[in-house]
């Protein structure tokens, strides 16, 4: 697949990994449409996949509503007239222990901690992947698709619910990638250790050196290295039912 002038849609394309991934995609002339859920950094992110020397525009959308993705996805065809991949990128964490005691009382993990990231990055996976698979069909466009799975996927302390979504995404890769074929769609994903972006830049200096500390590369991996990942499996039309591991030989 030539990046020039492909039409990439990119969730969570506003910041953090899907930024990088995007600008990265428009120096190579792709044509982006940035979803995310703030207007002003979906300006922003814009302007720089611009710069960059590729076409950009912005849709505002909660990859877990379901109207929200429909809508979103059939403007992004009429904007661009086709639409030739996707990277599911969105995600949110609300990290906690399953249960935590604590002065004699038992603390659990809400259902609402539970369900955010579900609801957010299994089910927006899903929703994103049907409703533009279903237009490339439509629209007899052949493509791919990239869901951004995370090394977390083989089960992390404090995790539950992020573990649970990025296992399924996994798996929901493999089983889309035999289905979608067909099609002239290949899907393959990306599961990432820890990278330096705005979420990992949160977390504790003391927690940040530790982890760091166990990673056999001895640093956390930077944005553009994922973003020349994705490119890598855009181009190659071989590469469909994997997951790309990109956590500098970190295993948890």
């Amino acid at each position: 697949m030539q990046l020039k002038d492909s039409v990439i849609i990119v969730t969570g394309g506003g910041q953090g990994l899907g930024r990088a991934m995007a600008e990265y995609l428009a120096s190579q002339g792709a044509r982006l449409a940035l979803v995310d859920l703030g207007q002003e950094r979906l300006d922003e992110a814009v302007a720089a996949c611009k710069t960059a020397g590729g076409d950009a525009r912005g849709y505002v959308c909660n990859v877990a509503n379901e109207d929200q993705v429909s809508d979103m996805v059939n403007q992004v065809a009429t904007d661009f007239g086709t639409i030739n991949g996707l990277i599911n990128n969105a995600g949110i964490l609300r990290d906690g222990l399953l249960l935590k005691q604590k002065d004699g009382e038992i603390q659990k993990m809400s259902l609402t901690q539970w369900q955010s990231v579900i609801d957010v990055n299994l089910t927006g996976v899903f929703l994103s992947t049907r409703e533009v698979a279903a237009k490339m069909i439509e629209l007899g466009s052949k493509g791919l698709i990239i869901n951004i799975s995370s090394i977390s996927r083989a089960g992390n302390v404090g995790q539950t619910n992020y573990s649970a979504a990025k296992a399924g995404v996994a798996a929901m890769t493999v089983g889309w990638a035999k289905e979608l074929a067909r099609y002239g769609i290949r899907v393959a994903g990306i599961a990432p250790g820890f990278i330096e972006t705005e979420m990992t830049g949160s977390m504790k200096p003391e927690a940040l050196e530790k982890m760091t500390a166990g990673i056999p590369l001895k640093r956390m991996g930077q944005p553009q290295e994922i973003a020349h990942s994705a490119a890598y499996l855009f181009e190659n039309d071989y590469f469909t039912g994997r997951i790309l591991e990109l956590d500098g030989g970190l295993r948890l």
